[in-house]
């Protein structure tokens, strides 16, 4: 009987870290967002060797690996040291807050949501660098403890709505000094036009004109 091969795809050293809700804020996009980041710190080789599951890191190697995993847990304990204070990207604070990309230019323009600097990245497979603002996590935190998301939507439905009103009543106005024009050209035209003389048929009649 052939004896079965050994499975060697499963990795046999492992390691786990738990990524505090501090530094997620309970958003999966957030989660993912930090294991890219310590990826990019980790050599190419060993990029794909950690990996993210339920609110946790794993970082898996075959055995004869053990140095390279050593050096790579010990590379991903310190990316986590300061984790909390990794800043919150674009994406990340849409999720985390549960915002529109509308709402946070629109809060971005005009001062509400702090910018605390932007970043600068290469896209893959492209010579284009885009770069965009990033965020303050304690302002973040700040946000949501105080549900200020919500008095800012309904400071803009108030501000909307007084917009709208203040169109309306110039749209209104508009017309009505529009209206009063045409009438003031029509009656300027009616006071200008020869009245008619009275008894001129007659005149005409009794051969005057000829």
């Amino acid at each position: 009987m052939a004896k079965s091969k050994k499975n060697t795809d499963i990795p046999a050293l492992t390691e786990t870290w738990n990524l505090p809700a501090a530094a997620t804020f309970g958003s999966l996009v957030r989660a993912k967002g930090i294991l890219l980041e310590i990826r990019a710190r980790l050599p190419v080789s060993v990029r794909k060797s950690l990996d993210y599951t339920v609110a946790t890191l794993t970082l898996s190697m075959p055995e004869d690996a053990e140095a390279e995993f050593r050096r790579t847990a010990e590379s991903v304990s310190k990316a986590l040291d300061d984790i909390e204070d990794l800043p919150v990207i674009p994406r990340e604070i849409q999720d985390i807050l549960s915002i529109s990309t509308t709402e946070r230019h629109r809060w971005l323009e005009d001062g509400r949501l702090e910018s605390a600097g932007t970043r600068t990245v290469k896209l893959r497979g492209r010579a284009r660098q885009i770069t965009f603002h990033v965020f303050d996590p304690k302002l973040v935190k700040d946000l949501l403890d105080h549900g200020t998301v919500d008095e800012w939507r309904e400071h803009d439905k108030e501000t909307a709505a007084e917009n709208r009103r203040r169109a309306a009543y110039k749209a209104k106005l508009t017309r009505s000094l529009k209206k009063g024009k045409d009438k003031a050209d029509t009656a300027g035209n009616t006071k200008n036009e020869a009245p008619p003389l009275a008894g001129w048929d007659d005149f005409d009649l009794d051969g005057l004109l000829r």
